[in-house]
């Protein structure tokens, strides 16, 4: 019995209570919390922040850590899993800007300042303290790492910890993932949308408005202006990009592989690919789509998917591999996580991209050996640009930046920190030969390890005042002013993205699912449709939206408090 309550309640003789105590806790607070968080109701769980929750309740009941150890997991937990989010969106985070994705991006900043405007009202008018005020934000919005970056702020301007934020954030969380599904439902009704409209409009791309996804689509010339043209001088006079992967000329039974040098003729049939919302502008130009089985034209010809993962390869072009040239063997798309890209000759190769490679069985096995194929190779973890990576975070998040109105110099912070740096060795490091690949798996791994961490300790330190709170300290007015944070923002935003720039409604409810960086309203949005346009609108919003909720988070405690 006496160690049961050693255990629990920690060795009095030692520091912290004892290495097992804190583990014990730590690892019961997690385990539990994850195996609530398997639990849905009406298709909606609150997933891992359950963790939050479990933590609150062993915190209450002063089943705790040491303070000094509980602030170090906690701080290491929030590098771990900021780290891991910007290795992941790196790659395309800067491509999220081109284009319509620049609409998708600038919609996101008026919804993220949108919420920051509401809570700061209802901090004047109501006379909570803004650190409370960015506990509800960040839990009305379900964003953890701004949780992460307003405690930080907080203790470096005022040097001491605020549980409050954290009272704000598990109050308000619950709201924020339901709210934000009602109100993405709300809007199917005031948008009065046709959804089997709203759905054959994404599926041919024009609901992406970003180049983020590829199609292949067969084409029978009829555009006179083309016959006797090469199609390097074909390409200039559409100004879009795509590859033609085949073609089978006029009269031949066969197919075969297409080139810059290859000439076009009226008749010919041609498969090429494209981005979805330059398909129709391109069989225009062409003549008609038609339906080609191409692997029964020409068996002599196959298509193969092949991973990157040579290490000498990180960076180079596609023109520089000369597949083409030494091997007769195209490459007609890549595929960079989960997301395909047009075969474009100066589009860079990192570790890891997954690339369509057509021509003949020996073309395509050359081929094969030059760019790896090796899963075993990939599997390898990378550990340097992590842990690299991570000690530049902090170097960065610690250096301080002045803004005018401002008194307290500014800091990115242990949140914003790694997550840039991870978002820059991620996006640029291939350039300079340095292989920031890691399978989804231990991304994943990594990001889970740290939420985990981050929440169990959060919960922990909130706990011991949380129902004294929401009982006599009027907490419970708190879930109002969080639903409110959470459903207005989107109610606007999606109105503005409906009736301004015409976004369609699955591309839409994407973007502000991103917005929010909510994953359950993710998950609702793909359930309604059979496309991937909310997850493209997501994808493309979510990075800028990550950064942006970690620096206000910041900035309104710095500025208000």
């Amino acid at each position: 019995m006496e160690l049961l309550r050693n255990l629990f309640e920690g060795y009095p003789n030692l520091w912290g209570g004892g290495v097992a105590h804190s583990v014990l806790i730590l690892s019961l607070v997690i385990a539990f919390g994850i195996m609530l968080g398997k639990i849905k109701v009406a298709g909606i769980s609150l997933g891992v922040t359950w963790i939050l929750f479990v933590g609150i309740v062993f915190g209450h009941f002063n089943l705790n850590l040491d303070e000094h150890l509980l602030h170090f997991l906690k701080e290491f937990g929030l590098i771990l899993f900021v780290y891991s989010i910007g290795l992941q969106v790196g790659p395309g985070f800067f491509s999220a800007f081109k284009k319509g994705g620049l609409t998708l991006n600038v919609l996101a900043m008026l919804v993220i300042f949108i919420s920051v405007l509401i809570t700061v009202i209802l901090h004047f008018t109501t006379g909570i303290p803004i650190t409370t005020m960015v506990g509800i934000l960040s839990g009305a919005v379900t964003n953890t790492p701004g949780l992460g970056a307003a405690q930080q702020a907080n203790s470096d301007f005022n040097g001491v910890d605020a549980p409050e934020i954290a009272l704000g954030y598990a109050v308000a969380y619950p709201l924020g993932v339901i709210g934000c599904i009602l109100a993405l439902l709300a809007l199917r009704y005031l948008l009065r949308i046709n959804t089997k409209q709203e759905e054959n409009e994404a599926e041919r791309g024009l609901g992406h408005l970003q180049e983020l996804t590829v199609r292949p689509v067969s084409v029978e010339i009829r555009n006179e202006a083309v016959n006797g043209k090469m199609i390097k001088d074909v390409k200039p006079l559409l100004n879009r990009a795509f590859v033609i992967s085949r073609i089978r000329h006029k009269g031949s039974a066969e197919s075969e592989l297409a080139n810059a040098d290859t000439v076009l003729h009226v008749e010919d049939q041609i498969l090429f690919i494209a981005n979805p919302i330059d398909v129709e502008a391109i069989i225009a130009f062409f003549g008609k789509k038609i339906a080609v089985e191409w692997e029964q034209v020409d068996k002599n010809l196959i298509s193969r998917r092949i991973l990157i993962t040579k290490p000498e390869l990180n960076g180079k072009s596609l023109a520089q591999l000369k597949i083409r040239n030494n091997f007769g063997a195209s490459i007609t798309r890549v595929n960079r996580s989960g997301v395909d890209l047009v075969a474009a000759p100066h589009l860079q190769l990192q570790m890891g991209d997954r690339v369509t490679v057509v021509g003949s069985e020996l073309a395509v096995g050359h081929a094969e050996k030059v760019l790896g194929n090796s899963l075993k190779r990939l599997n390898h973890p990378n550990l340097i640009p992590i842990f690299l990576g991570i000690a530049l975070g902090c170097i960065l998040g610690s250096l301080p930046f002045a803004f005018p109105g401002i008194p307290q110099p500014v800091k990115l912070g242990l949140a914003g920190g790694p997550l840039i740096v991870s978002i820059l060795i991620s996006r640029f490091g291939p350039q300079y030969k340095l292989i920031t690949y890691t399978t989804m798996s231990a991304n994943l791994m990594i990001r889970e390890i740290g939420i985990s961490l981050f929440l169990a300790c959060v919960g922990l330190g909130a706990g011991k005042g949380f129902v004294d709170t929401i009982i006599y300290e009027g907490g419970y007015v708190w879930i109002a002013y969080g639903a409110i944070i959470t459903v207005v923002p989107i109610l606007l935003g999606g109105l503005v993205g409906r009736y301004v720039w015409k976004l369609n409604y699955y591309t839409l409810i994407g973007v502000l699912s991103g917005t929010n960086t909510n994953p359950p309203a993710l998950a609702y949005s793909s359930d309604l449709t059979s496309c991937d346009a909310p997850a493209v609108g997501y994808a493309t919003v979510y990075p800028l939206a990550m950064f942006l909720r970690v620096l206000t988070a910041q900035l309104l405690i710095l500025a208000l408090a």
